[in-house]
């Protein structure tokens, strides 16, 4: 496939980079459905770790079983799969070459309820990704933990080793924790900073929650009263997010979240597509469906960012 113009603008803004990293990343780019648009849409199964087997997959049995989700990733013309290791692993050999890979390098899980210093452990390396074929490695960073530092410098070394062996790195970027209030965790002004923060260090894909049009910190809701920065819609917060993602010269998609109906998913994607976002990373609404009904949510997406709908 001849690559778009584009992709081609996209890769430019990654101006550091070796051409390994570079292909990695138009691999992603080009790859599916979405492939030349500048559009993405990513199935992630980091799940399993987070809340376990059972609240993840029971709803869906065959979900329970890795070369599920490889297929659906393939079978609906998805642009990467992003999984932890072990998933990865299980059908590397069977998928090879037939999509890009994220191996996801840190999870947490749901039996460490701490509430202050949330962090991850490190459960796979850059070499882990080498070996099984990977586009890039993902990391998942919770600014506002009192963790957080810990995991910027592990976060910095990662990222050294993935560039320099021609790997892109894909940042999740979770406010939470002790010097983040609830409310925060979605707020405008606080996903704006963490979308920020990934950019500064390094990522080439940003991946944030949707926010609210809650403004948290009383410094920053200051500036964005005072500069009328547009917040009243999604679309508009949307906008600011990528804004905030150097001028939009990053890639930046949103999460899913949890299960939801089928309108506000679709409602959500116009809202990225129209704010000027590259797409979603939808994990359990589309792998906690039947198969046949993810497939056609999943289609209906491609279509949205396609501008058909």
């Amino acid at each position: 496939m001849t690559m778009t113009s584009r992709v081609k603008t996209i890769l430019s803004a990654y101006e550091s980079d070796n051409p390994g990293t570079k292909a990695n990343l138009a691999r992603i780019l080009m790859q599916g459905k979405l492939g030349g648009t500048g559009k993405l849409v990513i199935l992630p199964v980091d799940q399993g770790f987070e809340h376990g087997p059972a609240r993840s997959f029971a709803v869906n049995p065959p979900g329970y079983e890795p070369h599920y989700h490889w297929q659906l990733a393939i079978d609906a013309g998805l642009s990467a799969f992003a999984a932890p290791l072990g998933m990865i692993e299980d059908g590397a050999a069977s998928f090879a070459g037939q999509i890009p890979t994220i191996l996801k390098v840190n999870s947490a899980n749901s039996l460490n309820g701490e509430k202050d210093a949330p962090t991850q452990a490190i459960t796979a390396g850059v070499d882990d990704a080498l070996r099984l074929g990977c586009s890039a490695i993902g990391y998942t960073i919770y600014p506002g933990s009192e963790k957080a530092f810990d995991m910027l410098n592990d976060l910095r070394e990662l990222t050294a080793e993935a560039k320099a062996k021609g790997l892109a790195v894909v940042v999740w970027s979770y406010p939470r924790g002790k010097y983040v209030t609830k409310d925060g965790e979605l707020g405008f002004d606080i996903i704006a900073y963490a979308a920020h923060m990934a950019a500064l260090m390094g990522a080439h894909v940003i991946k944030v929650k949707l926010p609210n049009a809650h403004l948290d910190l009383a410094e920053a809701k200051t500036v964005y009263e005072s500069a009328k920065i547009p917040g009243a819609t999604l679309t508009e917060r949307v906008q600011h997010v990528v804004q905030s993602c150097f001028g939009g010269r990053r890639i930046v998609v949103f999460s899913g979240g949890a299960k939801k109906g089928e309108d506000s998913i679709f409602d959500d994607a116009r809202a990225i597509r129209d704010g000027g976002g590259n797409g979603s990373i939808i994990g359990r609404n589309a792998f906690q469906r039947p198969k046949a009904e993810a497939l056609t949510l999943l289609q209906k997406l491609v279509d949205i960012y396609q501008g058909k709908n």
